[in-house]
């Protein structure tokens, strides 16, 4: 380990979640890391931080202040920032989602596959890998203690917006300008962990319900039907109309069922496999015996620091990406997916074909006629002094 070497990170976006990273890098928080620059558009933002600032990313990536960059812009710009500081030979960290659509994705990869540095790391956010009750699930899948997965139920409702978050931008909850709603800006998460654990369906379904609960163009309530190639079949439910919410995982394999909810994590184990018990036993209507185990643990991991430790680790030591963003693209697809079988009233099948949904959105954005509210005056300063999560106000 380079105990002497430090990281000098610049931020590209510091409105909101950019913010939070620069005030975290300049706080030290962060072991070998130090802020040496933002960048944001506009003056307010970036001068609330005392280290050379900077209006255009590309002067920023060009000023030889910086070894890496956090991307946290509204999410259009991600593509173009990231494949511009990839070219230059600089190590990225890229907020969610890696991109708008599948087809940016496969542009940032290719920019990676092709970078000048092969030392150069390229990873996302996706903080909640770093959960202990996630890594748990994917360990026993991996293992084949759950036994192989024959149903997955998430219901993921507690992603709660108002109106006047939806008025904090411009850029939000506009085809134009955000490319997407909850698919796109708060389940990156959910759907990168689903993908990580069970791995990408085969075919999807999707039910949307846009602007259902506020006044916006894009999806704020979503409903999809999932089948794998192994025959097991999903739900997953979101919105960010509902309160108060739900977040409750269950996945049902043939050595038992998990059910992730709150700060508990479930086990009912099947004393003898689903499928060989129905088939051996005489009986007609009685269920395999089970073993109930309650495993204790912490809900969240080490999050944000964590995923920027790995990181900082990874470039200086070599060490393994927790989220690496050539894995991103997996999540994008999976949204992708869902909104295209929604728009077309037709299942999906994966993989999705990029330049189609691409073109799809693409005509959506320029055929729009809505005019979006004017913005809240409210503030995440004044957010965080009503005790909101800073955190998940992206």
């Amino acid at each position: 380990m380079n105990e002497n070497r430090h990281l000098r990170v610049g931020v590209i976006g510091v409105g909101s979640m950019g913010a939070f990273h620069a005030k975290e890098l300049a706080q030290g928080v962060v072991a070998r890391a130090r802020l040496t620059a933002v960048c944001d558009p506009d003056r307010a933002a970036r001068d609330r931080f005392e280290v050379p600032r900077f209006e255009d990313s590309r002067a920023l990536l060009r000023s030889g202040l910086v070894d890496a960059v956090m991307i946290a812009t509204p999410h259009y710009d991600h593509t173009p920032i990231a494949i511009d500081a990839l070219g230059l030979g600089l190590h990225v960290l890229c907020e969610k989602p890696l991109a708008v659509h599948k087809a940016d994705c496969e542009k940032m990869i290719a920019a990676y596959e092709a970078r000048p540095q092969k030392s150069q790391v390229f990873a996302e956010m996706f903080q909640h890998r770093t959960d202990p009750p996630y890594r748990k699930l994917k360990e026993m899948i991996a293992t084949g203690e759950l036994g192989e997965v024959r149903r997955i139920n998430w219901i993921v409702t507690d992603w709660f917006r108002t109106e006047a978050y939806y008025r904090s931008g411009g850029w939000r909850a506009t085809w134009r300008g955000e490319g997407g709603g909850v698919l796109l800006n708060q389940c990156p998460h959910n759907l990168d962990l689903w993908q990580w654990m069970f791995g990408l369906p085969s075919r999807v379904r999707g039910f949307c319900r846009f602007g259902r609960y506020h006044d916006i163009e894009v999806e704020d309530e979503v409903t999809a039907y999932l089948e794998y190639d192994s025959g097991a079949t999903a739900v997953f439910v979101t919105t960010t109309g509902e309160a108060p919410g739900t977040n409750r995982l269950e996945v049902a394999g043939e050595r038992g069922k998990v059910v992730l909810e709150g700060d508990r994590f479930s086990f009912t184990r099947n004393e003898m496999a689903m499928s060989e018990y129905s088939r051996t036993t005489s009986e007609r209507f009685t269920p395999p015996a089970v073993w109930n185990v309650t495993i204790p643990m912490q809900t969240a991991g080490s999050r944000h620091r964590g995923i920027w430790q790995n990181f900082v680790s990874a470039v200086l030591d070599g060490e393994t990406p927790i989220a690496p963003a050539t894995e991103g693209i997996r999540s994008v697809e999976l949204g992708n997916a869902i909104l295209h079988s929604a728009w077309t009233g037709q299942t999906v099948t994966l993989p999705l074909d990029a330049v189609a949904y691409q073109r799809a959105l693409e005509e959506r954005a320029a055929t729009s006629r809505y005019q979006k509210p004017e913005p809240a005056p409210a503030t995440d300063d004044a957010a965080r002094a009503n005790g909101a999560d800073i955190t998940k106000s992206f």
